[in-house]
């Protein structure tokens, strides 16, 4: 029983933890929806959820264009598999930001990683009952 309620804490340990990096990433988009040129990015989140919990091996490969060319950073984030968003309209200024887009995923999100911190919290009060009944 323990190792199924560490495997579930862990899975939705992965699970928030994408969500958080999501959130920054919408957070991103909508900071710069009057930055001409930005493209507004996204994840796949059930790929990258996949990913972390080992579902699937990680689709990121690093290719370097020459030999001795760095492939990545020590300090360096890894990003999941980060995509790019379809403009919804042309813009003069190239900017990819859909705000109504950007501002429906954040609350999709929010309600997501909600969810998820109960889905923590009744797996961790299933845990001391548990404990307690012992």
């Amino acid at each position: 029983m323990l190792n199924r309620l560490t495997s579930t804490l862990d899975f939705q340990g992965q699970a928030l933890s994408l969500r958080a990096e999501r959130q920054r990433l919408i957070a991103s988009n909508i900071a710069n929806a009057d930055t001409p040129g930005y493209v507004a990015r996204d994840i796949d989140f059930a790929q990258a959820l996949r990913e972390a919990t080992g579902s699937i091996p990680p689709a990121r490969t690093v290719n370097t264009s020459q030999p001795g060319h760095i492939a990545g950073s020590a300090g360096a984030r890894a990003e999941p598999n980060l995509l790019y968003a379809t403009p919804s309209q042309t813009n003069l200024d190239r900017n990819t930001v859909d705000m109504d887009r950007e501002r429906a995923n954040f609350v999709d999100n929010s309600v997501k990683v909600e969810a998820t911190l109960r889905f923590i919290n009744a797996d961790v009060r299933t845990m001391l009952e548990a404990i307690k009944g012992q």
